[in-house]
């Protein structure tokens, strides 16, 4: 069986950082000949998560929408940017309203249920997102997914990426490309 990966990054930002090392990743996959889609959050812009909302109107169809696709996926890699040495309100917020049932019986956490996840981070600082991959782990852990012990942070970011995205170290590409490898083994 050939697992299948999500990849994207915890930001939505055009410059981003985490955005490209989350499109490296996908490229990196797609060399290595696995199944993997790049989804950018830009792309599902969600509310706030509410519950009086969520009463009112149930989820909204972008959350609809990416909720099918992790459900589609055997595995998750994200890029998670740090913010105030934790995972950016916007990764939080997408997985709040993700976790949430939508369906009749649909049991919880659905979306998570028997996923294998990992974490990489990248930051123009000197420890390279490290400190956001911590809580990070830790709400993955809670929502049921397995967290592989491999992880990736690269520090001194704008060192390590060219003009077209490209993360152009040989060293950071090669460890990217082996946590991609383990992922999937873990599957």
């Amino acid at each position: 069986m050939s697992a299948k990966i999500l990849i994207f990054a915890g930001s939505s930002r055009k410059g981003s950082f985490n955005k490209k090392l989350a499109k490296v990743s996908y490229s990196i996959a797609i060399e290595l000949g696995i199944d993997a889609t790049f989804i950018d959050l830009h792309d599902y812009p969600m509310p706030l998560y509410n519950g009086d909302l969520e009463e009112e109107s149930g989820l909204p169809n972008n959350v609809l929408n990416f909720k099918k696709i992790v459900t589609e996926h055997d595995a998750i890699l994200i890029a998670s940017p740090e913010y105030n040495g934790s995972f950016s309100p916007l990764l939080k917020n997408t997985i709040d309203w993700i976790s949430r049932p939508h369906y009749p019986d649909e049991p919880p956490l659905s979306a998570f249920q028997h996923k294998i996840t990992a974490v990489v981070a990248t930051s123009p600082g000197g420890l390279g997102g490290m400190r956001g991959l911590v809580p990070l782990r830790m709400l993955l852990s809670n929502l049921s997914t397995i967290v592989i012990p491999e992880q990736l942070a690269i520090s001194h970011a704008a060192n390590f990426f060219d003009s077209d995205g490209e993360l152009v170290d040989s060293k950071h590409r090669k460890s990217l490309s082996n946590l991609i490898k383990r992922l999937v083994e873990f599957c």
